[in-house]
């Protein structure tokens, strides 16, 4: 870990990974995931185990574990209610799902001070994340990031059943939907990190180097590698890593990852194989210690 004495690095931007660094993405997801999979399995009468199996198989279809037509594609759930709209048949789990995730998503004890303090600084803030469109947008309205943050990118949408919309998911009007301040991209479908390309794109639009740039997320795998790599000051947000909790076991049996993703996350995890120059141990406010932020 680096040290807070001498000269500070300059830097211009701040790039920032969204789930489990500037949220507790896994305890609003497990929070509102179990309490929908315990209601789901109480009604169809379905065991758990076999809904959870049914589940990774959908998201591994889908690239993602946030798949909000997810129980229209659940094989037991389609036996059972042949014709019918299981959206519709199950809305009451849908809605356990719904309330749970909106209790519990929530920033990081200064977050918030802290990104405001770098636009003060006209330090722009940009994020990055792998997690689909909708729910990322979602995430940044709720927690009141909309605008503070200069620009999102995220993975697009995933795709829709044959003969069901986007409309038949939204229930609210046109415009409760979308960011109104923050500039929002769409990376390649497919592409994922530590891929550079997305972050040197970012760094080239801000006419900037890898040395002008502080970049900050919770995994070692994929966030500080990334950073790495192409010569971007690296922030490990060791406050936000998840893995050692006990109910993590719960999204790797459901998760889209594949064996090779979760065992070579573990083996990192464990043997250290990336070590970071920086790391936040106790919080995302942390940042401000080790870096003159200051605009270019």
């Amino acid at each position: 870990m680096a040290t807070i004495k001498g000269d500070r690095p300059q830097v211009a931007l701040l790039v920032t990974d969204l789930d489990n660094t500037l949220w507790d993405w896994f305890g609003a997801w497990h929070a509102s995931f179990s309490a929908m999979l315990s209601n789901l399995s109480a009604m169809s009468g379905v065991p758990q185990n076999r809904l959870e199996d049914e589940i990774r198989t959908v998201h591994r279809r889908r690239g993602t574990t946030e798949y909000s037509a997810l129980l229209t594609e659940l094989p037991s759930l389609q036996e059972l209610h042949p014709n019918e709209n299981l959206l519709e048949v199950y809305d009451s789990a849908i809605h356990v799902l719904n309330s749970e995730r909106l209790r519990t998503t929530r920033l990081y004890p200064g977050v918030k001070e802290t990104i405001e303090e770098l636009r003060r600084r006209n330090v722009p803030v940009v994020a990055y994340t792998e997690a689909v469109a909708y729910w990322s947008e979602w995430r940044i309205k709720k927690t009141g990031l909309d605008g503070l943050i200069s620009t999102l990118y995220t993975a697009p949408d995933h795709d829709l059943p044959l003969g069901l919309t986007v409309g038949d998911l939204r229930k609210l009007p046109a415009e409760d939907y979308g960011l109104k301040a923050t500039d929002h991209r769409h990376t390649p479908k497919g592409l994922l990190k530590p891929d550079t390309r997305i972050l040197r794109k970012i760094i080239a639009d801000q006419q900037l180097q890898p040395d002008q740039v502080a970049y900050v997320g919770d995994s070692l795998m994929k966030d500080v590698a990334m950073a790495q790599q192409i010569g971007a000051h690296d922030v490990f947000a060791k406050y936000g890593v998840a893995q050692h909790r006990t109910d993590y076991e719960l999204l790797r049996r459901v998760s889209h990852w594949t064996d090779d993703d979760i065992e070579r996350e573990e083996s990192i995890s464990a043997g250290h194989e990336v070590h970071p120059s920086y790391t936040l141990a106790e919080g995302f406010t942390e940042i401000l210690q080790y870096f003159d932020f200051k605009e270019a």
